[in-house]
């Protein structure tokens, strides 16, 4: 939460002119209601079913860039897809800059809570390492701007000839 995926995948689909899709906003368009009301009324659990369902179709296809919510990571089937279809990259950075970026920031449920940042360091700790699992590529995003973050990605793309230079 608050790494800069949908940021940064905007701003890299434009940079390598593909489109862009971010698999919250996905699931969000498909159920006709936000994140919020979704784990209000199925659960976590519901909103993992749904996000499986729409990954497992996203991920199939080609020439996308692909935001997805923090807890994609959370089921194998997610981490399968992701791994096997594409170019997994992990955008990591500080719980002090996860709560600047959340702060006022009421569409996230699992962080209203009494106390958020203990929340994101649990998170942090179940999640860090099923991200290393599946990544590719880690690149820390903390106060950097997105525009050295994107070069850095396509310079990665360039060596693992994902991007060819025509």
């Amino acid at each position: 939460m608050g790494s800069g995926k949908s940021t940064i995948g905007r701003l890299l689909s434009n940079e390598l002119k593909l489109d862009f899709l971010d698999s919250d906003k996905v699931i969000v368009d498909r159920a006709g209601a936000d994140i919020p009301w979704i784990f209000d009324v199925e659960g976590e659990v519901g909103f993992r079913d749904r996000e499986q369902a729409v990954i497992e179709q996203i991920s199939q296809q080609d020439d996308l860039v692909l935001a997805t919510g923090g807890g994609v990571v959370m089921r194998e089937a997610n981490r399968e897809a992701l791994r096997s279809r594409g170019f997994v990259i992990y955008l990591l950075t500080s719980i002090d800059q996860q709560m600047e970026r959340t702060a006022r920031d009421k569409n996230r449920p699992l962080l209203q809570t009494e106390n958020p940042r203990a929340t994101l360091e649990a998170l942090l700790e179940k999640r860090d390492p099923l991200y290393r699992e599946t990544a590719d590529l880690i690149l820390r995003t903390d106060r950097r701007h997105p525009r050295i973050v994107i070069s850095e990605i396509v310079k990665a793309l360039k060596k693992h000839r994902i991007l060819t230079t025509a």
